[in-house]
């Protein structure tokens, strides 16, 4: 459960990224991230499992953010029962406050990035469960199995 300064920082970051000119919708990174990072044993499988999906097709495969909210719109629509995932104790050396402690524009874009590989390294023991998960639900869908959307 992220505390008081955590969702404070989380909401600034927010409106930050919600309001950047970039096409490639850094928003989703950040939402992926802090879900992740902040993921208990009350948070709903779909969420965890989202949040990973989105960290793998950033950090792995390189996906805008824009791509990853479609791949995201596309799971909802095909699976109901999401895996559960265990829950590292260690969930990456950068925090949404780091981030926000960084300069506005390129700077704290790139903390955004560094933030992204942080929490998803976390979850190495995850990774393969993800990148199976992501094979099976995803690419088996014609649009990404020719890699239009990368």
């Amino acid at each position: 459960m992220p505390t008081q300064p955590e969702q404070e920082a989380y909401n600034e970051l927010y409106y930050y990224t919600l309001s950047h000119v970039d096409p490639s919708f850094i928003h989703q990174y950040i939402v992926d991230a802090y879900a992740a990072q902040h993921a208990d044993e009350n948070t709903k499988p779909i969420k965890v499992a989202f949040a990973l999906i989105g960290l793998y097709l950033h950090i792995e495969k390189h996906y805008s953010g824009k791509h990853i909210q479609e791949a995201h719109m596309r799971l909802a629509k095909k699976k109901k029962q999401w895996p559960v995932f265990d829950l590292p104790a260690h969930r990456g050396n950068i925090g949404v406050s780091d981030v926000l402690r960084t300069k506005p524009g390129p700077e704290r874009d790139r903390a955004i990035n560094e933030w992204s590989a942080s929490v998803w390294e976390a979850w190495s023991e995850s990774h393969a469960k993800v990148a199976d998960l992501v094979q099976y639900n995803l690419y088996s869908h014609p649009i990404f199995s020719i890699g239009r959307l990368k």
